[in-house]
């Protein structure tokens, strides 16, 4: 897919910025929205020269969900989550890269999946999550119920989903459900910083950290126990151990690469 309509990718300094750029519907994800960020994802994890994925929405809004007024309402949606959702979540969780998400307004049914899938996700002040999935009769899916009741436990987690209620960002914030609410107008120069700084780190050993806590999330003690040497061995053949060990000897900062 050699152009976007629904959404705006570019590279800069290492920084992959993915915005979703529907402002006049509020960035809701009409199945040609989705084939793009499936696209886009592709394109960030083969170009091999990004080290963060910034995702943000563009206007007012992060998401507002599914485009009902699409035609998102109608024939078999088990099948079109298997087609157009599910492949996204798959996408972002296997990256080799950190991916942070900055929410700049609401973030609604799947809108509020994605902006909370990131490994950061720092959200404005005015901004809100609502799992709208109950309201029309449907089921939350894009992956929430796997990741909210890990975020925030199952008794939030289960209230947010079958209540239907907007969880502001503050409370959010106090809920552990992201990682830093600030101002409005200051969101989009934190987020940068934010992604600027991951993009200079080593971006080996921010894949393994990922993994390492997915993993953990599921298995044993001694299964994340496991895994941490398996890590361990492959950090400490990268490039970027060897700089970060030869900068803390000559008390400087370390220059990573990502290799």
């Amino acid at each position: 897919m050699s152009a976007y309509e629904d959404i705006t990718l570019k590279e800069e300094e290492g920084i992959a910025t993915l915005v979703l750029n529907r402002p006049q519907s509020l960035n809701a994800l009409r199945t040609q929205t989705l084939d793009e960020i499936v696209d886009a994802l592709d394109t960030v994890r083969d170009g091999g020269s990004a080290r963060v994925l910034l995702l943000t929405g563009a206007g007012r809004a992060f998401s507002s969900g599914a485009d009902l007024a699409a035609g998102g309402s109608g024939g078999d949606l088990g099948v079109k989550v298997e087609r157009y959702y599910n492949p996204i979540l798959e996408r972002l969780f296997a990256l080799p890269l950190p991916f942070v998400t900055a929410v700049n307004g609401p973030a609604v049914g799947a809108g509020c999946a994605l902006a909370l899938a990131g490994d950061i996700v720092l959200a404005a002040r005015s901004s809100y999550f609502l799992q709208a999935f109950v309201n029309i009769g449907l089921v939350p899916d894009v992956g929430s119920s796997w990741l909210l009741p890990r975020l925030i436990g199952r008794a939030r987690a289960q209230a947010m989903m079958m209540l239907g209620e907007r969880i502001a960002a503050e409370r959010a914030e106090a809920w552990g459900m992201l990682y830093k609410v600030v101002d409005d107008d200051a969101l989009a120069a934190e987020s940068l910083e934010l992604a600027r700084k991951l993009a200079g780190g080593p971006t080996h050993a921010y894949a393994l950290i990922r993994h390492g806590i997915r993993f953990a999330l599921d298995h044993s003690l001694t299964e994340a126990l496991a895994l941490e040497r398996r890590h361990q061995r492959l950090a400490g053949q990268t490039r970027d151990f060897a700089e970060g060990v030869a900068a803390f000897r000559e008390k400087r900062p370390p220059a990573f690469t990502g290799q």
